[in-house]
């Protein structure tokens, strides 16, 4: 969201009263804390981030006072924030159909794909297999060796994460072959240490169901360099490099959509589609 866009936000609710130029200046300063100080979506810690991420904050907080489902309002720019700025932005521009196209996207001839261990990722076989959204979960400690770090903040590992207690098992020894076949370098090389996320209680982006995440069915990988749009042609987990990564998922029945319907090539999921 721009700094132009923000302001003119600003402006409207009364908090900023310079020009809008786009340009950081003490008024925008003082007007994008008002607005923290006003509402209390924004945890205390936002007094120590830097202008940038209270932009992106401030931009989060805007889009969750539209409607848009935005997560946390952290200041950092992840999958989720981006998906709410586009939705944000299309609706600036007149374009409808942004925030659920994927409730229209046609069956292809990789419907039957995934395993049988996992159910298909309609509502109420995943309510039935997993149980309710957000529960029954449990901590997936990473294999030593397989430092993760956080796709949006890198400079922040990840140790363990939360995921449903019915694919550990499986999704552990996933990594712990990824280890083996790719070792700690290539790993950080190719970017499979750029954790997305897995337990994320929220609808799909594009769509109006649940997501796979919301019963953390699901783990994103390297988001920035394989967004939800994107096909074979830009994506990077669709190159031969990463042949060996999907071969290692699927021989545990989960579902690349990327391979499968050529968009969300960071997802990976224990459902069939």
């Amino acid at each position: 969201m721009e700094l132009r866009e923000l302001q003119a936000r600003l402006q409207a609710f009364g908090l900023y009263r310079g020009g809008i130029d786009g340009r950081w200046g003490p008024l925008t300063a003082t007007a994008i804390e008002a607005l923290f100080l006003a509402r209390p979506y924004v945890g205390r810690s936002w007094r120590r981030w830097p202008s940038a991420r209270r932009a992106v904050a401030a931009g989060q907080l805007f889009c969750l006072l539209d409607g848009i489902e935005v997560g946390e309002i952290d200041g950092l720019f992840g999958p989720q924030t981006y998906h709410a700025f586009e939705i944000y932005a299309a609706r600036k521009r007149g374009i409808e159909g942004v925030e659920n196209w994927r409730d229209h996207e046609p069956e292809r001839a990789a419907a039957l794909a995934g395993s049988a261990n996992w159910p298909r990722q309609s509502p109420r076989e995943m309510e039935k297999f997993f149980g309710s959204v957000g529960a029954n979960q449990a901590v997936l400690v990473v294999p030593e060796g397989y430092p993760l770090r956080i796709a949006w903040d890198p400079k922040k590992t990840v140790a363990r994460f939360s995921c449903h207690e019915r694919i550990h098992d499986a999704a552990r020894r996933v990594l712990v072959r990824v280890l083996d076949a790719y070792g700690p370098a290539r790993i950080r090389d190719l970017g499979l240490d750029l954790f997305g996320g897995c337990l994320n209680v929220r609808r799909m982006r594009g769509g109006s169901a649940w997501s796979m995440h919301a019963w953390g069915a699901a783990i994103d990988f390297d988001p920035e360099r394989n967004q939800l749009r994107w096909g074979r042609s830009r994506a990077r987990f669709a190159r031969p490099e990463y042949e060996k990564w999907w071969a290692l998922w699927e021989a545990e029945g989960f579902v690349s959509l990327g391979r499968a319907r050529d968009f969300d090539w960071m997802h990976v999921q224990a459902a069939r589609l």
